[in-house]
């Protein structure tokens, strides 16, 4: 297994949690991270996610684990096109009911979609502010990107819409749908806090 030079840690501020990811983003980004949260279900996953040099997800693999449960993802982009697998043991809808299926129906949904964006990750909100270079651009730069949201503790993948807005003192205004906050990132794009989720440690 490489050995990968940089560590981060986010401390959960909503509920029991953080993350913890190893990386190297000395061309494009290499990360491997671990989460673990008590806010639906007590859960943990473990993730290994790729990019190109500019930043484009081209590969990602997560599990999710929990008391009785475990799922899989993994995620491949080539030649402009997603390709989804999925596995499960146990059985997770006795845990949380209504639970939805891992994977996408449809991966040709995803074909717009540059960004992987694992729930409630920090490290995952830097993907589309460094390839789109957010953190060096002029206050009021707007770019509205389509993302592979990746719900936990499902594993289902959903394409949403967000949007990115650069703020003054190093600061970017996230929408999606209904949902709004001001997140905060050091000069290299990566999440320093984001209000009411989580610290950077």
């Amino acid at each position: 297994m490489t050995v990968l030079p940089r560590a981060f840690a986010w401390q959960r501020t909503d509920t029991t949690g953080g993350e913890f990811a190893t990386l190297d983003d000395r061309r494009g980004l290499h990360a491997r991270g671990t989460a673990f949260a008590a806010d639906r279900g007590l859960y943990t996953c473990r993730y290994d996610l790729h990019t190109d040099e500019g930043w484009a997800s081209t590969r990602f693999e997560v599990t999710a684990e929990g008391g009785g449960w475990l799922r899989t993802l993994r995620m491949e982009r080539a030649a402009g096109r997603w390709r989804v697998t999925t596995g499960e043991q146990g059985d997770l809808e006795r845990v949380l009911r209504g639970a939805p299926f891992a994977g996408i129906e449809e991966p040709d949904r995803l074909h717009n979609v540059l960004d992987v964006d694992l729930y409630n990750s920090p490290l995952t909100n830097t993907l589309p502010i460094r390839r789109l270079g957010l953190h060096r651009a002029a206050p009021g730069t707007t770019v509205t990107i389509e993302a592979a949201w990746i719900l936990l503790p499902s594993l289902a993948v959903l394409p949403v819409e967000q949007t990115y807005e650069v703020l003054e003192g190093r600061r970017v205004r996230y929408r999606s749908e209904n949902f709004t906050a001001v997140i905060e990132i050091d000069d290299e794009g990566w999440v320093t806090e984001y209000p009411d989720l989580a610290t950077l440690a």
